[in-house]
């Protein structure tokens, strides 16, 4: 775990403002998967739901030209002064998941998305909790990335998910095959439970999405493929 942590530190830009999520674990592991990733200079990229531009900056910084895209102006305006004190280049769009860029293609998606399953059964409008809360089963926005983020990846192109086995991973796995892209699990990593988890444990084990007694959630990353 100090291991992640360390990661987690080294992740988090200069700003930050409220309301925006911060690098977290899942965030970490994301970015690991990105790491691996052989990118040529000038690859595009883009960030889904880019927070404080964190894994953004991390590909930029490799020579990627990167859009990042949220639907939160405050993410938006931190993204941009991140940019600007970093030194880094990075297009920032504010958008509902792809439809600021429905015109564009790329050699590489990112996205950490909400992905916790909540009471409710669609994620609030606004608010802190619009970064995490993703309806009963926690698919409301993994679904959709699902569904639309193929029809904007290159032949070759790759497309990079983190969330929690909570959510189903091989939900995702499976709806990318469908679309025809070469889809698996690539990173896995057990964390104990933050307070949103902690507060929910016992409605998660009445819907059985968690077993009794655990105190941990597995986060995985999801790496899919377009055929060449």
């Amino acid at each position: 775990m100090s291991g992640y942590l360390s990661t987690v530190r080294s992740l988090i830009p200069p700003l930050a403002l409220p309301g925006v999520y911060r690098p977290q674990e899942d965030t970490a592991l994301l970015a690991g998967a990105l790491s691996e990733e052989p990118l040529p200079p000038g690859a595009d990229v883009l960030d889904v739901g880019t927070g404080t531009g964190a894994l953004a900056l991390q590909a930029a910084r490799r020579g990627s030209r990167v859009t990042a895209v949220d639907v939160s102006w405050r993410a938006v305006c931190t993204v941009r002064a991140n940019a600007w004190l970093t030194g880094t280049s990075v297009r920032v769009r504010r958008g509902n998941l792809f439809q600021p860029v429905r015109d564009q293609s790329f050699d590489l998606i990112l996205t950490n998305p909400p992905y916790v399953p909540a009471p409710t059964a669609a994620p609030p409008p606004r608010g802190r909790a619009r970064a995490w809360d993703a309806g009963h089963d926690g698919r409301f926005v993994l679904d959709r990335v699902c569904r639309e983020a193929p029809a904007l990846l290159r032949p070759g192109g790759v497309l990079l998910i983190v969330h929690s086995e909570l959510s189903d991973s091989g939900r995702t796995v499976g709806h990318l095959r469908e679309a025809g892209l070469k889809a698996a699990v690539t990173r896995r990593h057990r964390i104990a439970f933050g307070p949103v988890l902690h507060t929910r444990k016992h409605w998660l084990r009445q819907r059985g999405l968690l077993s009794a007694g655990d105190e941990k959630e597995e986060l995985v990353v999801v790496r899919a493929e377009l055929p060449l």
